[in-house]
């Protein structure tokens, strides 16, 4: 397979400090490449130099010739002055509209990302950033292309937008290398993973659970090599003071590598512990809404709506953007009233809310001094940490604690704003996009705190990832009026949505009665879940044989990553097969 782009040795810095150090790596054709590592740490560096958009200050970077290559980076121009439809359709020719109407992949994707609903006629100087990116990706996906390079493209897109996202570029044949800390989006589509990090990039096979378990092997792997040098130096030391040591036999050491990697995990949060403990916290009463109604331009948000959250409540809320997410937690946090009815909110309540915007910080203070501002000490849960300490697990360490707050960028703000957030204690805690600028490290020590965290929580977010593994519950936003309980998480959303039609749904029409079948249809369905058993038996059976295989490698960490691919396809393939036999199940009756 031949290889469309390539660095040779190459390096770039930024002042003194070098993003990339005499780097060497290939995007190959139909490659489908994850870049992680900490916010500032050269992803975007990394990006900038394959796309060409910034040179080398040394090595080389070739391209092969005629290449292909749309880049949706940050920093994305669009034409001044025009409209969707110049962005998007004018570059690929089309003089009329039923010529890019005829084209399935230009409808796809307008309406895939909600250019659809923007408009093609919108002027593009009047959208806002999030919108402007949203244009910038249809106008790259509508290309014929050899290999595209996204920065950050699911950062404007609700959940359903990520999901489209992930099967329109699985369905297409074009590389991709894409920079994101959207851990289901990079599970799902990516085969490969680079992490940049200290002026390297380390190559992985496989997408983000493959990244963690071997970024997880390498460090227990360096822990050994460690112990082994200490114990080395130790034995040196008995040498130097004893004389000579007497032979002694070597101890066989065997590890299993799985187990090796969860021994010192704790467990899942207590659910039954975190719930007494909250409402010994809270009481009965957390926040309520009674009889609400709530409107935003040309909707009725919430109509006479009765909600109570209590003590303990793990809420994850999700629809689509402009269903009215943001100005529902407004009003949970008291910041909105309601039309009709009223909010009330109990007597112990400690309330912490995290808007999207950044919220004014104190730039005069250095990133140490303005989280002691709030509190030296917090205690989450069971875990007691000092003002630096939380610090450093939102990415500060201890040499950037003294940066001041003025100095910092937009993404280390956002985690700033986090850590005073949490410090200040809170027992109800709402957070709106709490992902938004931060990286995968950060990432895992938000849900790291927030998992062992004894309160009510409310989180709005287009994070899959976050919201399936800090949440025990998930209501949706439908343009029904009501907030929708979904026991089916967020897979139940998706399947609800795939019925609706438009940006925001309306009620669906009445289902019409499906026609008897007759009794050649019934024999040729019979026939056809009669081959779909017999198939399910056969990958049942090869499941058992992959998990035994796998229990057999467990020293083998290559073979294990082997194995669970393995595994993942033939899961993937026998939930496809048990869809078709529900769903010839279903036609039959």
């Amino acid at each position: 397979m031949a290889n469309l782009v390539n660095l040779e040795s190459v390096s770039k810095s930024y002042g003194v400090r070098p993003l990339l150090d005499a780097v060497s790596l290939g995007v190959g054709e139909g490659d489908r490449i994850g870049v992680v590592g900490l916010n500032g740490g050269g992803k975007t560096t990394l990006l900038e130099v394959l796309a060409g958009i910034e040179p080398a200050d040394s090595g080389r970077v070739s391209r092969t010739r005629d290449l292909r290559m749309a880049v949706v980076t940050q920093r994305t121009d669009l034409p001044p002055g025009g409209t969707v439809r110049n962005a998007v359709l004018d570059p690929l020719g089309f003089n009329a509209e039923h010529e890019w109407a005829a084209d399935a992949r230009v409808r796809a994707v307008l309406d895939g990302i909600g250019i659809s609903a923007l408009g093609l006629d919108a002027p593009l100087d009047r959208m806002s950033g999030g919108e402007r990116r949203r244009v910038a990706l249809a106008a790259a996906l509508v290309q014929d292309l050899d290999l595209v390079i996204l920065d950050e493209p699911t950062n404007h897109l609700d959940i359903e937008g990520v999901r489209w996202l992930a099967d329109h570029l699985l369905a297409r044949r074009t590389a991709l290398v894409v920079v994101t800390h959207d851990r289901w989006f990079l599970d799902t589509v990516c085969s490969r993973t680079w992490e940049v990090q200290n002026g390297r990039v380390e190559q992985y096979e496989g997408g983000y659970a493959d990244w963690v378990f071997a970024r997880a092997e390498r460090s227990r792997l360096a822990e050994t090599l460690e112990e082994k040098r200490r114990n080395l130096a130790a034995k040196e030391l008995a040498w130097l003071r004893r004389g000579a040591p007497a032979r002694t036999s070597k101890p066989r050491y065997r590890i299993e590598a799985a187990e090796a990697l969860i021994a010192n995990v704790p467990p899942p949060r207590d659910s039954v512990e975190l719930m007494a403990f909250a409402k010994r916290r809270l009481g009965k009463t957390v926040i309520e809404l009674e009889d609400a109604s709530l409107s935003v331009p040309g909707r009725q948000l919430l109509d006479h709506v009765t909600w109570r959250i209590g003590p303990g409540d793990r809420i994850g809320l999700v629809g689509v953007n402009g269903s009215g997410k943001t100005t529902l937690l407004r009003l949970l946090a008291g910041e909105t009233e309601p039309e009709t009815g009223k909010r009330i909110q109990g007597q112990t309540v400690r309330l912490g809310y995290l808007s999207q915007e950044l919220a004014d910080l104190p730039g005069e203070l250095r990133v140490l001094e303005a989280v002691e501002e709030v509190a030296r000490r917090v205690t989450l849960g069971k875990q007691e940490l000092s003002a630096s300490q939380l610090a450093e697990k939102f990415g500060f360490p201890a040499n950037r604690q003294w940066t001041p707050v003025s100095d910092l960028s937009g993404g280390e703000r956002r985690r700033l704003q986090l850590s005073r957030l949490l410090m200040a204690e809170p027992n109800v805690l709402l957070l709106d996009e709490p992902t938004n600028d931060l990286d995968i490290d950060t990432l895992q020590q938000l849900e790291d705190l927030l998992d062992s965290w004894p309160g009510t929580l409310v989180v709005v977010s287009h994070d899959r990832y976050l919201v399936e593994r800090v949440c025990d519950e998930v209501y949706a936003l439908f343009g029904d009026g009501r907030a929708k309980h979904l026991p089916g998480g967020i897979d139940e959303y998706l399947s609800r949505r795939s019925t609706m039609a438009g940006p925001v749904a309306v009620a669906p029409a009445p289902k019409a009665a499906k026609p008897k079948s007759n009794a050649a249809d019934q024999r040729a369905a019979g026939k056809e879940l009669a081959r779909l058993e017999r198939t399910l038996d056969k990958l049942t059976k090869k499941e058992a044989e992959l998990h035994a295989a796998l229990a057999e490698a467990a020293t083998d960490p290559d073979r294990l990553l082997e194995l669970d691919a393995q595994l993942r396809d033939l899961v993937k393939e026998k939930d496809e097969v048990e869809e078709r036999w529900l769903e010839i199940a279903d036609s039959a009756e």
